[in-house]
């Protein structure tokens, strides 16, 4: 498939996992209502959309390598729309649980197609330039989504959300069969057998390097996937916030993400990521600290809640070069091992701080005030006690494994040709 394709086809599927989160949150608070149940209850189907998202990334990847790649998301993208489907007509809280859980599934299959694709037909430069305009494409869409799901919401039902959910799966099954080309020239059915899977994790689990800044990342944007669990109820129940302009707040953090991440480019030119880590994790702390203390003194409001969520998220974009260059150092042959597992652990994050939020805490508020410091404190303490750096080993990094770990979730994108220049040469004499 030529570059242009390639990258309008991947930024369509990748961008299913992400929106499918995004475009749901406004409906939150209503859902209480609608199915008679609890907060908690509702925050469970963020929860249960990370477990299926995070584990199926696990073994998405290991099948399309024995079994090809259209044929594997032609099934997890089909599992996404039966979620989808059983969404619209949930009669029940619980089948709308086990609905998510199901689109979770399927969507973590539009990560580990659409990189293995660019992966199968381009390298170096050309692997960069598609996976930046992949980036580029579909950032609009979790922006954006929000917002279409309170206008939605207020035009229509909380139906109608999921009904457009069934309408993007049924684009992406299509696109899937009559768009996207097999990619794949070296099937092998071994790849998938479980010895082999097994083998090459539980090798990545005794890696110190690798579990260390596996984990940075995992507390840094296990924030990040938390709070579309708590700021629906927090600035719509709790503050006054209409669901549309719930939708039109979630672009300011959107937007400090992508800022850190045009930022860091820039600094990525002068000095070696691993050292804009113990940066990244300061930001981060700062955050933590004013949700932790600030809140529990200052009035809950528009500025008090997002601007420290947004400073969160600014922050996470200087963690995610070095901390992905770190972990990925010596990982050798088990490189794209490596890529799955660091996302994995990067959903992980996410799943574990709603799990702790749905199950622990009745109230929202208190739930944003304590599990979002907790991760900031485990992630900076973790980066402490390690010492920090790479220990040394750089190792030869393909790109494209580094790409693959970057952004798993597909929030905005890998940074392309910075990554390759980090990679490939060392930093500039006396400005590291």
């Amino acid at each position: 498939m030529s570059p242009t394709r390639t990258a309008l086809l991947g930024a369509l599927i990748v961008a299913l996992g992400p929106i499918s989160l995004a475009l749901y949150t406004p409906a939150m608070p209503t859902l209480v209502e609608a199915f008679a149940t609890d907060p908690p209850t509702v925050k469970l189907t963020i929860t249960l959309y990370f477990l299926g998202f995070a584990f199926a990334q696990l073994v998405c990847g290991p099948l399309s390598d024995a079994y090809g790649r259209k044929p594997v998301a032609l099934v997890f993208f089909s599992v996404y729309l039966a979620g989808s489907l059983l969404a619209v007509f949930a009669p029940s809280i619980t089948w709308l649980l086990v609905a998510r859980a199901l689109q979770g599934i399927g969507a973590a299959a539009g990560v580990a197609t659409s990189r293995a694709v660019v992966r199968d037909q381009y390298t170096g430069q050309a692997s960069a330039r598609i996976m930046n305009l992949i980036g580029l494409i579909f950032a609009i869409g979790p922006a954006v989504s929000p917002s279409i799901g309170a206008l939605l919401l207020r035009t229509l039902a909380w139906h109608a959300i999921f009904v457009l959910m069934v309408v993007y799966g049924l684009v992406v099954v299509g696109v899937t069969i009559f768009a996207i080309s097999e990619t794949n020239p070296n099937i092998n059915a071994a790849a998938a057998q479980p010895k082999n899977i097994w083998r090459s994790y539980s090798a990545l689990a005794r890696d110190r390097a690798f579990m260390r800044f596996s984990l940075i990342m995992s507390c840094a944007f296990g924030g990040l996937y938390t709070l579309p669990a708590l700021l629906p109820f927090v600035l719509i129940g709790m503050v006054g916030l209409t669901p549309t302009q719930y939708g039109l707040a979630t672009l300011i953090q959107t937007g400090a993400y992508a800022t850190g991440n045009l930022v860091t480019m820039q600094l990525l030119r002068r000095y070696e990521a691993v050292r804009l880590v113990p940066w990244g994790m300061a930001i981060i702390a700062a955050a933590g600290l004013i949700l932790g203390i600030a809140l529990r003194i200052l009035p809950p409001n528009l500025t008090t809640i997002i601007g420290p969520t947004a400073l969160w998220a600014f922050g996470s974009a200087w963690i995610v070069p070095g901390a992905t260059t770190g972990a990925l150092a010596n990982a050798g042959s088990r490189a794209g091992a490596a890529s799955a597992f660091m996302g994995f652990l990067q959903i992980g994050g996410g799943l574990a701080g709603t799990l702790v939020a749905a199950v622990l805490f009745a109230d929202a508020f208190q739930a944003l005030i304590s599990v979002m410091p907790f991760l900031a404190f485990a992630g900076a303490l973790g980066y402490a006690v390690s010492g920090g750096g790479v220990g040394g080993a750089r190792g030869d990094l393909d790109p494209r494994d580094v790409e693959t770990a970057v952004d798993p979730s597909g929030i905005v994108g890998a940074a392309g040709e910075e990554i390759e220049d980090l990679i490939r040469q060392p930093p500039k004499s006396g400005r590291s």
